[in-house]
């Protein structure tokens, strides 16, 4: 590791790592809650074990303002899915401060306090990755397979590193809104690569072509493009999950979030700072001017969907598919999109007008949609058998948003958007 690099991760990692006294008083908490919750198991007879996942499971948590820790109520195969949110209600009984979160599968939220809250995942008990019948079935594995093998203290800080690098540049999470690095993938990267600096040097000079991870070497080599499912491999990095072969455990990243953790990661390793470990909202009241020719707009957004990774992505959704509508009078010089953790998010969009463009219409001989096409459009004609229309871009970005929302009520209803505000 370089002198700089060094210097600034050491630094980092006194600020990131959770102090004795705050992972006591985790530990004191948990203890008592997990008392309470195999007693409720006993007293109903219930065919269930728990056990401690995530980064607390794993030594790899890092400071946050509000600590969470991730639960697994572990259900015996006689159980089916359907039973699983009556029998968690079971298990949970006699204990305050519980929601109900719906996801691929629907878990539960105990609020301790404002800096902690506990997230109880019921699973399926498997013996066998094929066995699974949900991601969520597998972290028992995943938890065991790191437990085991990350001993070495540098892999565990370089991991925590990684995390909180990848949480400040927007790359960490799993989400559809993200699409980025999950805990668990990071984890096993910093594994692999044997070190967080490692990992970046790594990465960040990956190119264009697929880069295929496999740790337990499941795969002859290359063979795993041809062996595992297609749909699993449409994602930078294919990372052969250790525990099952079947599995990437990077399907979720996209190119366009590989692309900007490899920025970040070059300028980090070009010019190390602790700025790359500080998370920083997008303030749009510091938007830069676009400069001439170019406008800035700035829109915030609304959905009806719950809360968390559900609103988040609905509101993702919407802003690429504003994008697109755009982009067809406006070339798409910049933009950046924040979900704000409720029902609504914001982005902004840095635009040029194309000036004019052209439309394609119908056959000249479809004389029916040929009449519908002149209607709809005044400097019309004919090229190579086929009728075209030429469109001034003669409107600003927001007065297009007003006239595209105006006629678009029912595409905003299908994609469950309430709101579309200009700023």
């Amino acid at each position: 590791m370089t002198r700089k690099v060094e210097s600034v991760t050491k630094e980092i990692l006194e600020k990131i790592s959770p102090s004795e006294e705050e992972m006591g008083g985790i530990r004191r908490i948990l203890e008592k809650f997990l008392s309470k919750a195999r007693k409720n198991i006993k007293r109903s007879r219930i065919d269930a074990d728990i056990f401690i996942g995530g980064s607390y499971a794993k030594g790899t948590l890092i400071r946050k303002k509000s600590y969470d820790v991730d639960i697994f109520l572990r259900l015996g195969k006689r159980y089916k899915e359907e039973e699983y949110p009556k029998i968690s209600k079971k298990v949970l009984s006699r204990i305050k401060g519980i929601s109900v979160s719906h996801g691929s599968r629907d878990y539960f939220k105990v609020n301790i306090s404002s800096s902690l809250f506990f997230e109880i995942v019921p699973v399926k008990r498997i013996k066998s990755p094929k066995e699974a019948q949900n991601v969520t079935d597998l972290s028992y594995l995943h938890v065991n397979y790191i437990k085991k093998n990350v001993k070495d203290r540098k892999v565990i800080e370089g991991i925590k590193l990684a995390k909180a690098f990848c949480y400040a540049t927007k790359t960490y999470g799993a989400e559809s809104y993200i699409k980025g690095f999950s805990g668990y993938s990071l984890e096993l990267l910093v594994y692999h690569f044997g070190g967080f600096e490692k990992l970046l040097r790594a990465l960040s000079k990956k190119s264009n072509e697929k880069t295929v991870i496999d740790i337990e070497k499941h795969y002859k080599k290359k063979d795993v493009l041809m062996d595992m499912n297609g749909s699993k491999l449409d994602s930078p990095i294919i990372l052969v999950d250790p525990t099952y072969r079947e599995r990437n455990a990077l399907a979720g990243l996209s190119k366009e979030t590989f692309e900007r953790f490899k920025k970040y990661a070059s300028k980090f390793l070009k010019s190390p700072s602790k700025k790359f470990f500080e998370q920083a909202s997008i303030d749009f009241s510091r938007i830069p001017s676009p400069g001439p020719g170019k406008e800035t707009l700035i829109i915030e957004l609304a959905t009806r969907k719950e809360k968390g990774d559900i609103a988040g992505t609905k509101l993702l959704k919407f802003f690429n598919h504003l994008e697109r509508e755009l982009s067809r009078d406006f070339k798409i010089l910049k933009k950046d999109f924040e979900y704000y953790g409720e029902k609504t998010g914001k982005g902004y969009f840095i635009l040029k007008s194309r000036r004019e463009v052209i439309l394609t219409g119908p056959k000249k001989d479809d004389a029916k949609n040929v009449s519908r096409f002149k209607k709809e459009h005044i400097s019309v004609f004919v090229k190579n058998s086929r009728v075209y229309a030429k469109k001034r871009i003669d409107f600003s970005p927001a007065e297009f948003i007003k006239d595209w929302s105006g006629k678009n009520k029912k595409k905003m209803e299908e994609m469950s958007i309430t709101q579309i505000k200009v700023i």
